[in-house]
């Protein structure tokens, strides 16, 4: 649950390093090859797995991602069947791994229920886009209980006073969105970034995370050196978009996770150095 995020990061801040953390759409191509491409991120030095829950409408996120959902839902992926898939991972992967998804899905499934179910299967946190602060406890007085870390999103129009509001119901780490807009259309310029990470740290203890627009290694070793962590989500949809269930779909995916890994871990030897 809650504890494995905890674990995870405190693991990574005793050694000096990043958290990498990954998005891929369930059920893109299909269910079993979300299922197979799971412990292959993980043996490639991904640290946290976001799971895209998805819907039919997803307004937060850009075209690739928003093509992988319907491609998705063609293929018969449900949030029922993205949580057994979850569930028959937890006796060989002990990844965390949190659930990225809008509310629709979660109210037609049922909140109480999806608490229940989500921690039984493994689920360690939520991060659902279109509920704010303000309409979260409808869920939340389930998904707490239920340890399940609600994980927060942050934009650079965030004001102060909103943001300090966010981040005192936070749990397991911050998202910070790097980019206005959607996921995966513009690069985050590294002095924003930087200018806004160190100002939610001193409002928060959590770890912060960085998403939205970072595709290549280049950009994840510059956001590395910055933050806590670094989210990648639209690099990797485009790739398994493109190579669909053709053979060298899990080699691509590695290899494109171990270019990753590389380079955020080159952050802390740049940061040795200055």
């Amino acid at each position: 649950m809650t504890a494995r995020i905890e674990e995870k990061f405190t693991a990574l801040k005793r050694e000096g390093r990043k958290a990498f953390i990954v998005y891929l759409t369930a059920g893109d191509p299909d269910l079993e090859t979300t299922a197979r491409l799971i412990p292959i991120l993980e043996a490639a030095g991904v640290d946290i797995l976001e799971v895209g829950v998805p819907f039919s409408d997803p307004t937060a996120d850009g075209p690739a991602i928003q093509a992988a959902s319907q491609r998705a839902l063609k293929k018969g992926a449900t949030l029922a069947k993205i949580l057994e898939i979850i569930a028959g991972l937890r006796s060989t992967s002990g990844i965390p791994i949190i659930l990225f998804t809008y509310y629709n899905p979660v109210l037609s499934y049922g909140p109480e229920k999806f608490a229940t179910d989500a921690a039984a299967c493994g689920v360690d946190g939520i991060l659902v886009v279109d509920l704010p602060p303000e309409e979260a406890d409808e869920l939340r007085r389930f998904t707490d209980p239920a340890g399940l870390a609600f994980i927060t999103l942050i934009a650079p129009t965030t004001d102060p006073g909103r943001a300090g509001k966010i981040l005192r119901g936070a749990t397991g780490f911050v998202y910070y969105i790097s980019i206005t807009g959607v996921t995966g259309t513009a690069v985050p310029r590294p002095d924003d970034v930087r200018r806004d990470v160190d100002r939610l740290r001193r409002m928060t203890d959590l770890p912060i995370a960085v998403g939205f627009g970072i595709s290549t290694p280049a950009q994840a070793e510059a956001i590395a050196y910055l933050s806590d962590g670094v989210v990648v989500g639209s690099a990797l949809v485009r790739l398994i978009g493109e190579k669909g269930g053709n053979a060298g779909l899990v080699d691509e995916v590695r290899a494109f996770a171990g270019e990753i890994r590389r380079a955020i871990d080159a952050s802390r030897q740049e940061g040795q150095k200055m």
